[in-house]
């Protein structure tokens, strides 16, 4: 079953990073031992790190209006800053494999089942 690993962490730390030109890698190219294992397993399906919350709009649409707002929520200490799409045989084999990300030691990590698995 495949599972969304939503990857939380401090919203400042976000907002205040540099962010790479476009076009250009991000310049990470340094092993990262969780994906590498992953990857090995055939676990790993995709995922990225987002651009910072500062960049992010909320679309509603009430009665017909569209309102955007800027940033993800208001007035949060955690945003979505990345993503990881895994396939794993269970949820408890899915929260094992979240609560080894590196971001889970000082942010969040959600896990989510796909509907369609």
């Amino acid at each position: 079953m495949k599972y969304l690993l939503l990857v939380c962490w401090d919203t400042d730390q976000m907002n205040a990073q540099t962010e790479p030109e476009p076009g250009t890698p991000s310049g990470n190219d340094e092993g990262f031992p969780w994906l590498d294992e992953l990857q090995a397993k055939g676990a790993w399906l995709i995922g990225d790190q987002l651009m910072p919350p500062r960049r992010a709009r909320t679309v509603r649409v009430r009665d017909g209006k569209r309102l955007v707002t800027d940033g993800p929520f208001s007035e949060t200490k955690e945003a979505v800053g990345g993503f990881d799409l895994i396939d794993a045989a269970s949820l408890e084999e899915a929260v094992d494999i979240a609560a080894n990300h590196p971001v889970a030691a000082g942010g969040s990590i959600e896990v989510r089942p796909l509907w369609g698995g």
